[in-house]
């Protein structure tokens, strides 16, 4: 039985110099890397001079893409997946890869994790706060359902931390506070990179700082002291 495996890679969220000597090692040794952009991606083998061919794998892939990288491992060829920034499966199509990977090909594919950056965890490592137990929700829904999950948001006992992209941001605040103005909140913008910054807070006073700074750039909002 032929024995492929596919590897589970993070990349840099920012900062380059983040990547793993192991993750490294492996984008240069297997014979594709599935990728969620490939320009996006490209840039980041060129910088590290990584010549592996690479396939394009995202949210909106079609189930012949996918038809195609379980050919590619049935015929023994070793890949690697990784997403635009971070640890794929992290609010990010990979998971769903890895499910039908396993499904399809469990008992002739070892998946294997190669571990480094990722946002969610970044965050949460300068929050300031007990950590010990959390709740990951994510990116809010863009439209339909947002009030149920601002809901069950505010619901928890436990810190929640979310992803929010520049261009939503400042609604997403000010709809949490619009259920408790009292929230107290840690948001980081830009972890590893140049403008990266951290505000936190009463949520009033950290929308205002975030509208008053003009830089955008990716969230991660962390919610506690409701």
């Amino acid at each position: 039985m032929i024995m492929s495996k596919l590897y589970i890679v993070a990349t840099p969220i920012g900062n380059l110099d983040d990547i793993s000597l192991r993750a490294l090692k492996v984008l240069k040794e297997v014979d594709f890397i599935l990728c969620e952009d490939t320009r996006v991606t490209g840039r980041l083998l060129a910088n590290f001079d990584i010549g592996t061919p690479t396939i394009s794998y995202h949210q909106h892939s079609k189930i012949s893409k996918v038809d195609q990288i379980i050919g590619l491992l049935e015929e023994g060829k070793d890949l690697a997946l990784v997403t635009d920034a971070g640890t794929p499966g992290v609010s990010d199509p990979g998971n769903k890869l890895v499910e039908e990977i396993i499904k399809n090909l469990e008992a002739q594919v070892e998946i294997i994790p190669i571990p480094g950056p990722c946002a969610l965890i970044a965050g949460a490592s300068v929050s300031g706060i007990g950590m010990d137990k959390f709740v990951f929700m994510g990116f809010p829904p863009a439209k339909r359902k947002r009030k149920k999950f601002f809901e069950e948001v505010i619901g928890y006992n436990h810190p929640v931390i979310l992803y929010e992209s520049p261009y939503r941001v400042t609604k997403t605040l000010e709809e949490l506070k619009s259920f408790n103005s009292d929230l107290n909140i840690i948001v980081c913008r830009e972890l590893t990179k140049k403008f990266e910054t951290i505000y936190r807070g009463n949520i009033d006073k950290v929308i205002k700082d975030i509208k008053n700074d003009k830089v955008k750039g990716e969230f991660v909002i962390i919610i506690h002291g409701k």
